[in-house]
């Protein structure tokens, strides 16, 4: 089988996709990656023959083993691109997505094995993700919730940021809102938005754009803000 990059971008949206709790059929594929229905449809033909997806009755789209085995394989490298341009370039924690998509077909496994060496194989990369997407119910596990859904009072860390959306990276990059960033909720607004201090400042955010920053909160710290 031939391994394109075309058919390593539609893997690795699919992973990305079901760790969102989305529902994979040719719709949410030909809107993650901006290409039309008709190009989607041709993908899966050639995917499905390939033995890299099976698609059931309903339309949802599931990777096979083969299919899995690909799709994790770029999602690393993706990652430790990133990395490398924060930890070694020093480049802005809100770019290196874009920069490590256009990368990270090129990378071979040797210099993927360097860039293990050089960083380490298991941190988490710029926007607090890990190496393998974690889905939903697993972050919820870890004691992770959407910033939207924090109590009012509560002081809480960033630990990750949905990172497919440049421009809302930019935005929260311009809040200081990042991975280790800390956050005190002040309370939520009638208007779907969110008050919150952070360095001091006073801060709103709609609720959708809360919804895509996970958190944790600091225990016993919420008391002693409700106290004060």
């Amino acid at each position: 089988m031939r391994i394109t990059i075309s058919k390593e971008n539609y893997l690795k949206a699919i992973a990305e996709a079901q760790a969102e709790d989305q529902p994979v059929i040719a719709a949410t594929l030909a809107r993650w990656l901006e290409v039309s229905p008709p190009a989607v449809t041709m993908a899966i033909r050639r995917l499905r023959r390939d033995s890299c997806i099976t698609v059931d009755k309903k339309g949802h789209i599931h990777l096979t083993a083969e299919g899995r085995k690909i799709a994790d394989r770029i999602l690393r490298r993706h990652h430790l691109i990133e990395r490398m341009l924060v930890e070694i370039f020093g480049m802005e924690w809100f770019k290196v997505h874009d920069e490590a998509e256009r990368l990270e077909h090129a990378v071979s496994a040797d210099f993927e094995q360097l860039l293990e060496r050089k960083l380490g194989a298991d941190l988490p990369c710029p926007h607090g993700n890990e190496v393998e997407v974690v889905p939903l119910a697993h972050r919820r596990k870890l004691g992770w919730l959407p910033l939207d859904e924090a109590a009012e009072s509560s002081r809480v860390t960033v630990v990750s940021v949905y990172e497919r959306d440049r421009k809302l990276l930019e935005y929260l990059d311009g809040l200081s809102v990042q991975p280790g960033a800390t956050l005190r909720v002040v309370r939520r607004n009638y208007d779907e938005t969110l008050t919150f201090q952070i360095d001091g400042n006073s801060v709103q955010l709609a609720n959708t754009v809360a919804h895509k920053v996970w958190v944790k909160e600091q225990l016993g710290v919420g008391a002693v803000e409700t106290r004060a």
